[in-house]
């Protein structure tokens, strides 16, 4: 009788590591990616609440005749008494403070300022003429140009 000699190989150490090297470099370039694209959710999140806060500024307009008092204690400026004062509106984690950062009788400026895991995204403001900024670069200063949200 003739002994059985198996043909089955195993997986040896080097393909083995260079299986993990695979999979090392994939998640070195998705990760960031994936973190982008939460910025950026979290970003629409505040334009849409920035938008909504407008609509609110826009609301106490029509019944006050002026934009003036829209705020907390009913002062002009600060945390906005007819409209939440953080982003998102749903959920735990907010990511925004929003804040009236001007209103007169005819014109308000208001501005959501990243917090917490969104900090270094930069303010986003939005006027009573629509002119959408964004500090894109986190400097402190907002883009020349009028719609910058988009970059």
């Amino acid at each position: 009788m003739k002994p059985i000699i198996s043909t089955s190989r195993g997986v040896t150490l080097i393909e083995l590591m260079i299986v993990v090297a695979i999979v090392g470099i994939i998640a070195a370039i998705a990760y960031p990616s994936y973190q982008e694209y939460g910025d950026r959710t979290r970003r629409a999140d505040a334009q849409g609440a920035l938008m909504g806060l407008a609509s609110a500024m826009e609301r106490h307009y029509s019944v006050n005749n002026t934009y003036e008092g829209a705020a907390a204690g009913g002062s002009d400026t600060g945390s906005p008494a007819i409209y939440a004062t953080e982003a998102p509106l749903d959920g735990n984690t907010k990511f925004y403070d929003l804040t009236i950062q001007s209103a007169d009788a005819n014109s308000f400026t208001v501005r959501a300022t990243p917090k917490g895991g969104q900090a270094g995204d930069g303010m986003l403001e939005l006027d009573s003429t629509g002119a959408r900024r964004w500090d894109s670069n986190n400097a402190g200063g907002f883009e020349t140009g009028e719609n910058t949200w988009d970059k």
